[in-house]
Order: C-alpha cells, then sequence, then structure tokens
C-alpha cells in the first residue's frame, strides 16, 4: 500500500546520517533481538514479504518514532498472535501458557545460527507462460495506487524505462505478502536519473530497479 513507508524512501526527511564507525547495533538489547530473529522457529505461513507487510501496518507516528529493532519486535508479536503460536496473555505476562501449536519447528541450534544463509541458491520458480518483455524492450512502470503490500517504488510509478536484464521467473512479493504464491518473470530495468529526478537534468547517469512483469506495462 501507499504510506510513509514506500519502498523507495520518501522526501523532506533529511539526510540520512551515516558514518564510517556506526555501530552494528546501538544497544545491547538490538543484538539479542537479532539473534532472536535469526534463530526463532517460523510458522509455515511466514515469510519476508508478510513481514514487511505487518510493518507496513504501523501508525505512521510509530513507524518514524520507533527505533528499527523496537519494530522487529512489536511486528514479530503481532505475527506470532496471528499464527496462532502465542497468546496476547503470554506476551503480556512474558510466560507460555505450556502449550505448543503443532506443526512449529524446534528453534535453531546456536551454533548453527551464523551459517544460517541462504549460501548462493537459487531463488528462481518454474514459469510455463512466454515472458512478456525482452531485453532491450521499453516499458513504462504503471502508475497504481496499491491498497497492499508493493515492491514497486512511488517515484519511478508512470516513468519509462528499458529492460536491462532478465532475471527468470520469481514469487512475486505482492502477493506472497498476503500468503498468496504466484510467479512471474523478473526483470532489471533501467530508468534515466534526470527522468526520474527533474533536478538531475543532464545526467547521464541510470537507476536500476528489478520488477516484476506486473509492475510494467507496454508504452504505448
Amino acid at each position: 500500500m501507499d504510506g510513509i513507508h514506500d519502498v523507495g524512501g520518501k522526501l523532506g526527511f533529511g539526510p540520512i546520517g551515516i558514518t564510517s564507525d556506526e555501530p552494528p547495533f546501538h544497544a545491547p538489547w538490538e543484538g539479542r533481538m537479532f539473534g532472536i530473529v535469526r534463530s526463532m522457529a517460523r510458522p509455515s505461513d511466514w515469510n519476508v514479504d508478510k513481514f514487511r507487510h505487518t510493518r507496513e501496518l504501523e501508525d505512521p507516528v510509530l513507524y518514524l518514532t520507533r527505533p528499527y529493532f523496537d519494530q522487529w519486535y512489536k511486528v514479530y508479536a503481532c505475527m506470532f498472535v496471528g499464527s496462532g503460536v502465542l497468546t496476547v496473555a503470554e506476551l503480556a505476562s512474558g510466560e507460555s501458557d505450556g502449550t505448543s501449536p503443532e506443526g512449529l519447528p524446534e528453534p535453531m541450534a546456536a551454533d548453527a545460527v551464523d551459517g544460517a544463509k541462504n549460501g548462493g541458491a537459487s531463488f528462481e520458480r518454474p514459469y510455463d507462460a512466454k515472458p512478456k518483455f525482452e531485453v532491450g524492450d521499453t516499458a513504462r512502470a504503471r502508475l497504481i495506487t496499491p491498497v497492499g503490500h508493493c515492491r514497486l517504488p512511488a517515484y519511478v510509478r508512470g516513468h519509462l524505462g528499458k529492460i536491462a536484464d532478465y532475471r527468470g521467473a520469481h514469487l512475486l512479493a505482492d502477493a506472497s505478502a498476503h500468503n498468496e504464491e504466484r510467479s512471474e518473470p523478473l526483470y532489471s530495468v533501467a530508468f534515466k536519473l534526470s527522468d526520474l529526478f527533474p533536478e538531475r537534468e543532464g545526467s547521464t547517469d541510470q537507476v536500476y530497479l528489478d520488477l516484476w512483469e506486473s509492475h510494467l506495462e507496454n508504452d504505448e
């Protein structure tokens, strides 16, 4: 959906203050939160897109003011309750009521957390239809106002780009966030920086975005 959390960012909030010596965590509890997330067992209906969508449902003021890992805590708490893993009462008390949902895998062992990475695995999915676009084609990012999760940045909608590469078929994040498995062709699309941001007129730079087929339409 469109909101304060647009995937491409929002103007008006000033520069992002990043320094070369910034620590990965600003407080010990943030490191613990990260470790818990990496090692905990996840229900079968969870995925990264559902996590992002749940986070986007946060009240705009809280979204902008809550620390990043504090948002993680709230999102995972909501997802645990939504999946029936925990109850609100258990969260409030910090104690289990002694029950355990069926089918939930055991938490990862501590010594296995560091190696829990995809290791270069391919996430391509089978796709029988012919991709709509080919490398070199022009395509326009759709001018839409989505009501659900959307990985098409607002700043590129309506603009013309060129297909730079074909990534194969992948699960559409917009559908995956709502527990729908739908494979679509994924393309790398090049947009002129000067088209996206008029203040950069004359620039020869380009912005490359990986976009799904349903994010694009023919230039007509």
